[in-house]
């Protein structure tokens, strides 16, 4: 297989496993941010706030999340994950999703957290990889990388 085929069948197989992962991890937080929220009193106006707000918050975090590191690989800048404000930004995700889902079991046991985790990990995943997959910029950057790693001894010089 020539290096162009790789890079495209590279870049379809990103883009299967996002339209995999984020439709599911969406719907799987609508369905426990609103049994999670139905478990608040009634008439507590607070009860739609998991379903509506959880995941848009997810989308944007990881997404941001995602542009932010690209920017820096593309750049062959610091990482921006390294920056407080993103990570916070993945662990609240993160964190929200596992909550919710956790009060949304009529029992939580250990098998629900760790389907709740696996969901959001693959999901968060997803949704933090679109900007790459979406990059007209991801063939040259892997070029690059696989030259780096194949002359370990050389160094990238902007």
């Amino acid at each position: 297989m020539s290096e162009r085929g790789a890079l495209r069948s590279l870049r379809v197989l990103m883009w299967v496993l996002i339209a995999v992962e984020v439709p599911v991890y969406l719907t799987w937080l609508v369905d426990v941010g609103y049994r999670a929220g139905q478990r608040l009193e009634e008439g507590d106006f607070t009860r739609w706030a998991p379903p509506v707000l959880l995941p848009p918050a997810a989308v944007l975090f990881c997404v941001a999340a995602g542009w932010t590191w690209w920017l820096s690989v593309i750049t062959r800048t610091r990482s921006a994950l390294r920056e407080p404000w993103i990570l916070a930004t993945l662990v609240f995700v993160a964190v929200t999703s596992l909550l919710c889902a956790l009060l949304a079991a009529d029992k939580p046991t250990v098998g629900v957290g760790l389907l709740s985790a696996a969901i959001t990990g693959l999901g968060m995943i997803g949704l933090f990889f679109i900007p790459a997959a979406s990059s007209r910029q991801l063939p040259d950057v892997i070029r690059q990388r696989s030259r780096r790693a194949a002359a370990p001894g050389e160094t990238d010089s902007p």
